[in-house]
C-alpha cells in the first residue's frame, strides 16, 4: 500500500525522528537488506521522497537511526571514486576519518549491542562488500571484495569497538602504511582456486 500524502504530515515536527525510530526497529529486526525505503515510509506514515530529504539515501538512515555515524554514504561514493590503485588507501581513509570522529564510548556501545551489531555486519557483508566488487568488476571481484571487508572489519573491530593498544594507538597514516599492503593484497591479489 502506498502512502497518498506526500512530504511532511501536517501537524508533526518530529517526523524525522519518528523516521529513525521506526528505521531502527525495522533495520534491527530484518536486517540491512531486508528493509527497504518504502517499507521504512510506509511505516512511518510519509512518503519516501522525504527519507531521501532528510537523509539522504537508506545507507544515511541506517548511520544515523543505529548511531553508526562511522557509517556514511557519501565516504563511501568518495572512497569509490578514482582509480584502483588508490581504492585501499581511499578506503582506510574513509575508515579511520568516520570512525575517529566518533565517540570512543560510542563506539565500545555499539560493540556491547547484539542487534546493532548484527545490523552493522549485515550492512558490511551486503552494502560495502557488494559496492566494492561492482567497483572492481571481473570474474572475481565477489572474492576479492570479500577479502577487503574483512581486513577492513578487522580494523575496525580492533581500533574501535573492541580495541588494543597497539592498533587503537595507531595514527591515521600509520593505519594506512600497516594495513595498506593487507588491503591492496585483498583487493588486487588473485585467490587461489581449489
Amino acid at each position: 500500500m502506498l502512502n497518498k500524502t506526500r512530504g511532511r504530515p501536517r501537524g508533526n515536527p518530529d517526523t524525522k525522528a519518528r523516521i529513525t525510530e521506526v528505521a531502527r526497529e525495522l533495520f534491527l529486526k530484518h536486517g540491512y537488506p531486508g528493509t527497504t525505503v518504502r517499507a521504512i515510509a510506509t511505516a512511518a506514515g510519509v512518503d519516501s521522497a522525504l527519507i531521501s530529504y532528510h537523509f539522504g539515501s537508506k545507507q544515511g538512515l541506517f548511520s544515523q537511526s543505529l548511531n553508526l555515524l562511522c557509517v556514511d554514504p557519501s565516504a563511501l561514493d568518495q572512497a569509490l571514486r578514482g582509480d584502483q590503485a588508490g581504492l585501499a588507501d581511499r578506503l582506510l581513509d574513509s575508515v579511520t576519518g568516520l570512525w575517529d570522529a566518533a565517540l570512543p564510548a560510542e563506539n565500545r556501545m555499539a560493540a556491547r549491542d547484539d542487534d546493532t551489531m548484527r545490523a552493522l555486519r549485515d550492512y558490511l557483508d551486503g552494502e560495502l562488500r557488494l559496492r566494492i566488487a561492482e567497483f572492481l568488476g571481473g570474474p572475481d571481484a565477489t572474492q576479492r571484495a570479500t577479502a577487503a571487508v574483512g581486513v577492513l572489519g578487522g580494523l575496525i573491530f580492533m581500533r574501535y569497538l573492541n580495541p588494543i593498544r597497539s592498533i587503537g594507538g595507531l595514527s591515521p597514516a600509520d593505519v594506512r602504511q600497516l594495513f595498506g599492503p593487507a588491503l591492496r593484497a585483498a583487493l588486487h591479489g588473485r585467490p587461489r582456486r581449489a
